[in-house]
């Protein structure tokens, strides 16, 4: 990949690691759903902007409003909810490196559901060596059921299966002549609109005691801006220019910034069970993407 791929790589890496600080710092004083609200409807207002100031309308006849609301759904409401309330019981390093499990089910998604991404034996190696990682990142304990910490780890995986159908059923945007902005700006739209009532009946926000604190209203702002419509431009980019495999080097990369700020800002550390359960799922993943047959390749 050309240098500048690779700075918007590491870019996108630090936003979307990023996103799981700014979302630990929402969710401390704002319910989940607030808070998915107001990531998804800043950014959406952020690039309509961008859209009507490049021409683009997003409002007008023949937009495809269904898909960007099965897409909003998929890719936005779904795991945007599951992951911020699975971080009012685990810690955001943790948390990442769940949601990074997400190209594991997307093997396994496009085996059942498309005719040109089947499973072959890699990437069978890569499933079973990656969610044995999961395993072992769960640890002790796995078996009480009861507890929050083991259901918000199994929502973060939830995150991640929804994930994976996201970017199975986004493919069919390339055949409907949409541009990325127009893409992005549709499905946070519609993701916003589904989200509204949802936190209206939930969350109650007229209940609500106190004003938000200035640093849970920056990391607001932050996660909708920064690791969301500025995220979504990268990643289109990156997917242009580099196509999708070289797109999942981030998975590697978002929960080092992830762990980093957590350790960092929350004093969160990783147990020894969690260190080597990371290294499975990155063992699978190298497997899934090839990174690691085509290391092997290069060594000999």
């Amino acid at each position: 990949m050309a240098w500048r791929v690779w700075v918007w790589l590491l870019l996108l890496s630090v936003l979307w690691g990023g996103s799981f600080f700014f979302a630990k710092v929402a969710v401390a004083e704002l319910p989940p759903f607030t808070v998915v609200l107001g990531r998804v409807a800043v950014a959406a207002l952020a690039l309509n902007l961008a859209l009507a100031l490049s021409g683009q309308g997003l409002f007008r006849r023949g937009t495809p409003w269904r898909a960007y609301f099965a897409m909003g759904l998929l890719n936005n409401l779904v795991p945007f909810s599951l992951i911020f309330w699975a971080q009012t019981h685990i810690s955001s390093g943790l948390a990442s490196v769940l949601n990074a499990t997400t190209p594991l089910f997307t093997v396994l998604v496009a085996h059942a559901l498309t005719d040109d991404e089947k499973m072959t034996k890699a990437k069978v190696a890569a499933v079973v060596v990656g969610f044995a990682g999961v395993a072992v990142l769960i640890g002790p304990g796995t078996g009480v059921v009861g507890r929050l910490d083991f259901w918000s780890e199994v929502a973060c995986l939830g995150a991640a299966l929804s994930y994976a159908f996201a970017g199975v059923y986004g493919r069919r945007f390339t055949q409907m002549h949409i541009t990325p902005l127009q893409a992005a700006a549709g499905q946070l739209t519609a993701s916003a609109t589904l989200i509204l009532p949802v936190m209206m009946l939930v969350d109650r926000p007229w209940t609500f005691g106190a004003l938000p604190s200035l640093s849970a209203c920056s990391a607001l702002i932050a996660l909708a801006l920064l690791s969301t419509a500025l995220a979504y431009v990268l990643y289109f980019r990156i997917l242009a220019a580099a196509g999708a495999t070289n797109w999942l080097l981030v998975t590697f990369l978002i929960p080092v910034t992830a762990i980093v700020l957590g350790a960092a800002f929350f004093g969160e550390r990783l147990h020894p069970h969690q260190v080597a359960g990371i290294a499975l799922v990155a063992a699978g993943l190298a497997v899934a993407g090839g990174w690691l047959a085509a290391f092997l390749r290069r060594a000999k």
